[in-house]
């Protein structure tokens, strides 16, 4: 393998996903295929050593075993997956195998105290047994279960039930134990070495295999029968350890790489917070560009995987909210002229319209408030929007009709299509006597999930479900600003504190009205959500060119490995 190869390209290599754990699988694949080490023609080839294994395994018959060895079984040919060293022979698994057999497939009584350790698949580690949850068995059921299932130290023993199918291991523990059924035991002859045979089972080739054969609904499951004829290849003895020791070599090698890029992504990750958490606390406004400044001049370095943009976006929400995403004009229309137009546009809504308040909210958790220019100021959701809600049972849905908008189709800032629900033209008009959502009203969910928002722009008619909240601005207050506050980390949190329930959080429209959202002046706004969407551009560029990157890293490390694949050839 052409390790100065990988090595060279890591730095780039590594950002395709799950590299060093592909690189562990292809160390294996190679290892699997008689790549890894070159062969050594005075070796005693594989035929030889599986006559003696043959032998050893008759004589353990004759020295009381309870079965008598199967048969060699004869591979077909062209039924071989692929080609192996000459000094090598493809045998089926059951070949190689002293014993073959599993757990007990009735679960006895275990508990905390007993005289016999209890191991079930959830012990079994890659790293050997794990003594953590274990349980006891009496010794009167553990001989009787012993007898037909005897794990020694240096056994394998290999899951092949469950999600855990193919883990396997070689048993490090000097005590006896019994097993339940999902970990099959595999005694070796002397011929074969057991972290060689660990190494091959660990292998891609092996797991497919293996998943093939899996059988079961509820849980899948390998069957001992089936495990039999596995094929595998075996190579010469002195061969079988040169390549656990190339494999030993190898794999410390992508130790070291996992471990220096996991530090790389802890430091850049400490980076990210530190250079978002000035960003956000800013004390003035020089610091602040001096923050913002190297943020953007080390973008492409503090954004390198999905989580970082998240933060970036949230960060310019966060920010937009603040005041501090865009400079304030002292000569605009100050907030009181909007505030004024905004009250007397509900006060004229509310002579035709009980739900329009007529007085200003008090506002809840007001305390929680953040800090906002001076040329703000603070209202109720329900000061600045009109409220439309749809109680009752949600209606019966068709395969087609006037399309139904649910809590599941608003998402954070838009409305998606997906799932596509339906009701009849008759419970349209008997539904939505409340009132119509039109283009500019604002979607909100109160729950499952609580607190999406997006403005309305769909050119088609439409219901709206339970659990969405139908809000429409007084006084052309921007909705696409009222959106993207409501999504702010601050607004969210406040929407957080005041809602109710566990597993599900959920908020009351009465409580909502109350709650406090930070006005501008309307060209404030504007500006606010134009330069918000400028950057929101910029993140969509970042993911965009982060995949493509992902993609590019891919497609080199299949290269490297393909070459790596013929170097060995």
């Amino acid at each position: 393998m052409n390790a100065q190869r990988l090595l060279q390209h890591f730095h780039r290599i590594a950002e395709a996903p799950d590299a060093v754990q592909r690189l562990r699988r292809f160390i294996l694949d190679l290892a699997v295929r008689g790549k890894l080490v070159e062969q050594d023609p005075k070796d005693e080839p594989a035929s030889e050593l599986l006559k003696r294994i043959q032998a050893e395994k008759e004589q353990l018959f004759r020295d009381g075993k309870p079965r008598r060895p199967t048969e060699v079984s004869p591979i077909e040919n062209g039924t071989v997956p692929f080609e192996i060293p000459g000094n090598w022979r493809w045998v089926r698994l059951i070949d190689v195998l002293a014993k073959l057999t599993d757990g007990t497939h009735h679960s006895p009584p275990n508990g905390e105290t007993g005289d016999f350790m209890y191991v079930t698949a959830k012990n079994i580690k890659p790293e050997g047994v794990s003594l953590s949850g274990i349980t006891s068995i009496s010794g009167e059921i553990h001989r009787e279960l012993f007898a037909r299932c005897d794990p020694e130290k240096g056994d394998i023993l290999y899951v092949k039930d469950g999600a855990t199918t193919g883990v396997v291991t070689i048993n490090d523990l000097d005590e006896p134990f019994s097993m339940l059924s999902s970990v099959a035991l595999l005694k070796l002859p002397t011929g074969v070495y057991n972290r060689l045979l660990v190494a091959f089972l660990r292998s891609p080739f092996f797991y497919t295999q293996m998943r093939g054969f899996m059988k079961g609904a509820a849980i899948t499951r390998v069957t001992l029968k089936r495990m039999s004829p596995a094929l595998i290849p075996l190579p010469p003895l002195a061969e079988q350890h040169r390549i656990v020791a190339k494999v030993d070599e190898l794999m410390a090698l992508c130790d070291r790489l996992e471990s220096a890029q996991a530090e790389q992504e802890n430091r850049r990750d400490r980076l990210v917070a530190a250079s978002l958490n000035r960003l956000n606390n800013g004390v003035d406004t020089d610091s602040f560009r001096e923050h913002a400044g190297f943020h953007l001049r080390h973008l492409p370095r503090l954004t390198t995987r999905r989580e970082h943009i998240q933060q970036l976006r949230q960060t310019i929400l966060n920010l937009a909210v603040r005041g501090r995403l865009v400079p304030q004009e002292p000569k605009e229309e100050p907030v009181t002229a909007l505030l004024q137009r905004i009250d007397q546009d509900r006060a004229i809504t509310a002579k035709i319209d009980r739900r329009a308040e007529t007085d200003e909210q008090e506002l809840l958790a007001d305390e929680l408030c953040w800090e906002v220019p001076p040329s703000w100021r603070w209202r109720g959701v329900a000061d600045l929007a009109l409220f439309i809600d749809y109680r009752g049972k949600t209606p019966a849905k068709e395969g087609s009709g006037v399309r139904l908008i649910t809590a599941k189709n608003v998402r954070p800032g838009f409305i998606n299509l997906e799932p596509e629900e339906f009701i009849t033209e008759a419970t349209y008009k008997t539904w939505m006597t409340r009132g119509l959502p039109r283009a500019g009203d604002i979607l909100f969910t109160t729950e499952a999930p609580m607190g999406n928002a997006a403005v309305v722009r769909l050119d088609e008619k439409f219901g709206l479900a339970q659990r969405v909240i139908n809000f429409r601005p007084y006084g052309r207050l921007d909705p696409d600003f009222l959106v993207l506050q409501i999504l702010s980390q601050p607004f969210q949190a406040i929407l957080d504190r005041t809602a109710t329930g566990l597993t599900a959080k959920g908020i009351k429209a009465a409580k909502l009205k109350r709650l406090p959202l930070a006005v501008p002046p309307l060209a404030e706004q504007h500006r606010i959500v134009a330069k918000v969407d400028e950057l929101m551009a910029l993140c969509d560029r970042l993911q965009a060119q982060l995949t493509t990157t992902q993609t590019e890293s891919r497609r080199l490390l299949e290269a490297v490995l393909h070459e790596a694949l013929a170097f060995a050839a």
